[in-house]
C-alpha cells in the first residue's frame, strides 16, 4: 500500500494512527515535531503526510508551506484539535495552502481511514501522484 508519515507531537496520537494505518496494510513513519517530519520526508519520501498544526519547533503550517514548495503534488492531510487560535482559522489556512484534506481532532476512525484511503487511492498501481 502506501508509505505514510505521521507528524504529531502527541505520542498517543502517533501510536494510535500507527496502529490504525498498519492494520490497513500501510507502512508508517513517525515524527514528533515539524523539524523531524521534514527530515524524515527528505530521507524517506513518503506517499502521504498526516500533519498536526500545533507542534513545538517548526509548526504544521510551516511544514505544509515547505512541503508545498518542494513537493507540490505530495498529499498532506492536516489535523488539529485547536483549529482556531484567537481569530485565526488555521485549518482554513491549511486548505488555502494546499492541504489535501483537513481533520479536526478528535476525529473518528472512519474519518481518518476514509481521508487516508481517498488520498492514497490514486497511488495504488499508478505510481506517485
Amino acid at each position: 500500500m502506501a508509505l505514510i508519515l505521521v507528524v504529531d507531537d502527541d505520542a498517543g496520537v502517533r501510536r494510535s494512527l500507527e496502529r490504525v494505518l498498519l492494520s490497513r496494510g500501510h507502512q508508517v513513519l513517525l515524527a514528533a515535531d515539524g523539524e523531524e517530519g521534514l527530515r524524515t520526508w527528505r530521507e524517506r519520501g513518503p506517499d502521504l503526510v498526516l500533519l498536526d498544526i500545533h507542534m513545538p519547533n517548526t509548526d504544521g503550517i510551516e511544514v505544509l508551506v515547505q512541503l508545498r514548495g518542494k513537493a507540490p503534488r505530495l498529499r498532506v492531510i492536516v489535523m488539529s484539535g485547536g483549529d482556531q487560535t484567537r481569530d485565526l482559522d488555521l485549518l482554513g489556512d491549511a486548505r488555502l495552502l494546499g492541504a489535501y484534506a483537513v481533520l479536526r481532532k478528535p476525529f473518528t476512525l472512519d474519518e481518518i481511514v476514509g481521508a487516508v484511503e481517498r488520498a492514497v487511492a490514486p497511488l495504488d498501481g499508478a505510481g506517485q501522484a
